[in-house]
C-alpha cells in the first residue's frame, strides 16, 4: 500500500473489546508501545524468543488487521551469544494513544493507576502467558515476572489480584527486584480464571496437575 492507501486503511481500524483486554495483559508483560511523533500515535511491538513462535503467531492473528508485515525472525547477540527472536510490529495508530499514556511515563513503562479498571480475566491470562511461570515443579503457586516495575507498582498489581480476582498474591523479593507470587492456595481459582483463554502451547506454565 502507498502512503495514501495506508492513511485511508487506518481510518477503518478500531480496537475491539477483546483486543483492548489482550493489550492490557501483554503490556504488563513483554510487549511494548513505541511512538515516533511525541505521543500522537503509537505502534505495538511484539518480540519473544523463537521458542514461543506459536504464541507470537497467535498474537499476530489477533492483531492481523493492524499489521502490514508478518512476523519475522531476528538474530540477537547478547554477551557474545547468538539467540533468535520472533517479532512483529503494528501500524502507528491514534487508538493506541490512550494505552501509551497509561503505560508509559517519561518514556519508561509503568503500571497504570487505573489498572484495577483495565485488567480483566482475559487480560490476566495474557499477562500470565506473556510473563508468568510456575514457582517450582513441586509447587501449585505461580510467579509473575514483574522485575521491570517498582515495588509500589507491584503492590498495586497485587491489590488487583487480591481484591478483584480473589487470589492470594504477595510480593516476592529477588536480588534488586521483585516478583509477584500467587499462592498455591489460589491455584484452582487462578486456573478457572485463565484457562478459557490459555493457549495449549502455553499450558506448560501451569502447575503440573492442570496440564493436559
Amino acid at each position: 500500500m502507498n502512503t495514501k492507501e495506508i492513511k485511508e486503511y487506518k481510518k477503518r481500524l478500531h480496537l475491539t473489546r477483546e483486543l483492548r483486554e489482550i493489550l492490557v495483559g501483554i503490556l504488563l508483560g513483554d510487549a511494548h508501545l513505541e511512538t515516533q511523533n511525541n505521543g500522537r500515535t503509537y505502534r505495538l511491538k511484539i518480540e519473544q524468543a523463537l521458542t514461543h513462535k506459536e504464541y507470537v503467531d497467535h498474537l499476530y492473528e489477533k492483531f492481523r488487521l493492524w499489521v502490514l508485515t508478518p512476523p519475522k525472525i531476528r538474530d540477537v547477540i547478547t554477551k557474545g551469544v547468538l539467540s533468535r527472536n520472533y517479532r512483529f510490529t503494528t501500524l502507528n495508530h491514534g487508538s493506541l494513544r490512550f494505552y501509551g499514556q497509561q503505560f508509559y511515563k517519561n518514556g519508561k513503562k509503568c503500571v497504570p493507576k487505573i489498572i484495577n479498571r483495565l485488567l480483566t480475566a482475559r487480560g490476566l491470562a495474557y499477562w500470565f502467558m506473556d510473563d508468568g511461570s510456575i514457582k517450582s515443579k513441586e509447587s501449585k503457586g505461580v510467579i509473575f515476572n514483574t522485575q521491570s516495575f517498582s515495588k509500589k507498582e507491584i503492590q498495586m498489581l497485587i491489590s488487583v489480584l487480591n481484591n478483584k480476582f480473589g487470589l492470594k498474591a504477595k510480593i516476592r523479593p529477588q536480588k534488586n527486584h521483585y516478583q509477584i507470587y500467587v499462592s498455591g492456595e489460589s491455584y484452582e481459582k487462578f486456573v478457572d480464571i485463565v484457562k478459557p483463554y490459555l493457549l495449549k502451547e502455553m499450558e506448560y506454565k501451569l502447575p503440573q496437575e492442570w496440564r493436559t
